[in-house]
């Protein structure tokens, strides 16, 4: 999975996104918290630095950030829209307990890469909920 981009600026412009000044903050804070935020996340951690930042801008910005490819949104709970910049193949688990999202690796060649090449997929989803190691340890104490 990647999780690094070097210049995030030129990154956007490769997919004719215009790297403003929110837009590169945005896109920062997901590569920088991968807890797969929601909009009022991003918004709350952001507002501080950019007092002129609104929900609405966020709203837009991710989904433009969709629109071209550099974000997934995440809905593992019906009203609960997160996203996440890590666009590789990659399974979610959600933890009942703490509400942590985790990152999963999926095996591709699993899914049976003849099926998946035979068709053409636009969405995929992999998603596992239930309770984490962390909350399981401390469940027993």
């Amino acid at each position: 999975m990647n999780s690094h981009i070097g210049n995030i600026g030129e990154y956007l412009k490769k997919h004719e996104i215009k790297p403003s000044y929110q837009r590169i903050k945005i896109f920062e804070y997901l590569e920088a918290n991968k807890n797969h935020p929601t909009v009022d996340m991003i918004y709350r951690a952001l507002c501080p630095q950019i007092p002129t930042l609104s929900k609405t801008t966020v709203y837009n910005t991710l989904n433009l950030f969709i629109e071209k490819k550099i974000v997934n949104i995440i809905v593992i709970e019906e009203n609960e829209t997160r996203y996440d910049s890590i666009i590789d193949i990659h399974g979610h688990f959600k933890c009942d307990v703490c509400g942590k999202i985790y990152d999963i690796d999926i095996d591709e060649k699993a899914l049976g890469d003849e099926f998946l090449q035979s068709h053409d997929i636009k969405e995929q989803h992999y998603y596992f909920k239930g309770t984490c190691q962390e909350c399981l340890k401390n469940n027993k104490k």
